[in-house]
């Protein structure tokens, strides 16, 4: 058997919570990588809503979304995760069924434009209230840079506080690893 590198463990936990026709969030589409695949798991006739700050992740995702002809499947926001509420249209609330963060930066972007662990957590707080039952949320986090470490901690100690009957909590990491490997946090609503 064959450990699963953090990306693909990602995947794997997306692949059990979305299926086509469902409705999905990548809630920092950076170079659109992963909104790719949401899209491609949504199918025709489910839907993956994106959100980046910035203007060149959300150029990059499109082109990149055209490319592999499933555009019209996405809508993207440029807009802070931490609007996904007031952004995705109240008839897809409680159809959520995974939602994705890649956070840090934007890679061959602005390294001083990084996501934030207040916006964070408000993003997370309302995918709870708005995903379907037993929906998977799963933050990639960078913490190999300063403001990376900080978002690190406080994602930690905020995970740590979620009550049992809301979601269930997983990390799964790398333990021996130099340069501050990346790990995950899933929560899956219960």
């Amino acid at each position: 058997m064959k450990l699963i590198r953090i990306l693909p463990f990602a995947h794997a936990l997306m692949d059990i919570a979305v299926q086509e026709g469902d409705i999905a969030v990548d809630a920092t589409v950076g170079n659109g990588h992963d909104t790719l695949y949401l899209a491609r798991r949504v199918g025709t006739t489910g839907r993956v809503f994106g959100f980046d700050i910035q203007a060149q992740a959300i150029e990059n995702t499109t082109a990149r979304l055209k490319e592999h002809g499933v555009l019209d499947q996405v809508t993207l926001f440029q807009a802070s995760h931490d609007e996904l509420i007031h952004q995705i249209p109240a008839a897809y609330h409680g159809r959520i069924t995974g939602a994705i963060f890649n956070l840090g930066y934007l890679p061959g972007g602005d390294k001083h434009v990084v996501t934030k662990p207040d916006s964070t957590i408000r993003a997370i707080e309302q995918l709870l209230d708005i995903m379907a039952p037993e929906g998977i949320i799963v933050l990639v986090i960078y913490h190999g840079h300063p403001e990376g470490a900080i978002e690190r901690d406080a994602l930690l100690k905020y995970v740590q506080t979620l009550e049992q009957q809301r979601a269930h909590v997983l990390r799964y990491e790398f333990i021996n690893q130099i340069n501050h490997p990346p790990f995950i946090i899933a929560i899956e609503k219960r």
